[in-house]
């Protein structure tokens, strides 16, 4: 446990911190910046962990945290200024590297999901997908080989994965020039895999199932980008869609892939998971 707060599950270690903290903007101070701040840093973001882990509101959040309108005024600096894009960056390098990888990846995987929204999510900003059955929102997301986000985009359910997959690739084209290929499932087949060729001088390959096939299989080259999604609805900020922007949706996940990461850096071995308790 962090050893600061409430020790919640989801609070940062003093080694998960010390890689966050030197990644955070500098305090605003002095004359023309404000007052001092009054809350640590670190129960700022133990805070906006929480509120993605758990699921609950911002007004919701335990009393041992900064109060909930200083964790969401943060929560949208941070989003404003690029910080949480940068620290997520920042990290992905650091895995990558840790994995023995480069810095910068060579091949990608794009996949969308659609997720349910909350009655407070504004109506032109979501959809329904016909094909899932789902009335929301849809996120798009290019991961890297090892499961890793490079991109995000999350637009209304309505939206079809031949459409929706264009800005997720130009943004990972234009950040990560050195992936070369991308693998995609049989929904961006299409006029999207010569766009990508055409426009963006990329290749995707699309992954199709095999002809026999009965129920559910992993899937060849497509399983990391499948297991990302799963890391990210074990958070149940992200079971559901509840942000009124689907910017701010996108800088969930980021803060998600984050704790994810964090994680993955301190570990230092592989993920065991509990047995039964007695």
């Amino acid at each position: 446990m962090s050893g600061v707060g409430g020790g919640y599950p989801s609070d940062l270690t003093d080694e998960q911190w010390a890689l966050v903290e030197p990644l955070l903007p500098p305090a605003r101070v002095g004359p023309k910046g404000g007052r001092r701040e009054k809350h640590p840093r670190r129960r700022i973001v133990d805070a906006i962990f929480y509120v993605v882990r758990t699921g609950c509101s911002w007004r919701q959040l335990p009393k041992d945290f900064a109060p909930w309108p200083t964790v969401y005024w943060y929560f949208t600096w941070w989003h404003d200024d690029g910080t949480v894009e940068r620290i997520h960056d920042a990290l992905r390098g650091k895995v990558r590297e840790a994995d023995g990888r480069d810095a910068e990846p060579s091949a990608g995987l794009i996949d969308s999901q659609s997720v349910r929204t909350a009655d407070t999510v504004p109506v032109s900003t979501r959809g329904f997908d016909a094909g899932k059955k789902v009335k929301g929102r849809k996120r798009f997301i290019v991961t890297d080989t090892l499961g890793l986000l490079l991109a995000v985009h999350v637009v209304a359910a309505s939206i079809q994965d031949r459409d929706g997959a264009k800005r997720p690739l130009l943004w990972t084209r234009l950040d990560h020039p050195s992936v070369r290929k991308v693998w995609a499932d049989q929904g961006f087949a299409g006029r999207l895999v010569d766009w990508t060729a055409r426009i963006l001088g990329r290749d995707l390959e699309i992954v199709r199932k095999d002809p026999g096939q009965r129920g559910f299989q992993v899937q060849p080259k497509r399983w990391a980008v499948e297991r990302t999604f799963s890391w990210l609805t074990a958070h149940r900020r992200l079971a559901r869609d509840y942000e009124t922007s689907p910017a701010r949706s996108e800088t969930m996940i980021r803060w998600a892939m984050i704790g994810i990461m964090v994680r993955r850096l301190t570990r230092g071995q592989l993920a065991t998971r509990p047995g039964p308790r007695p």
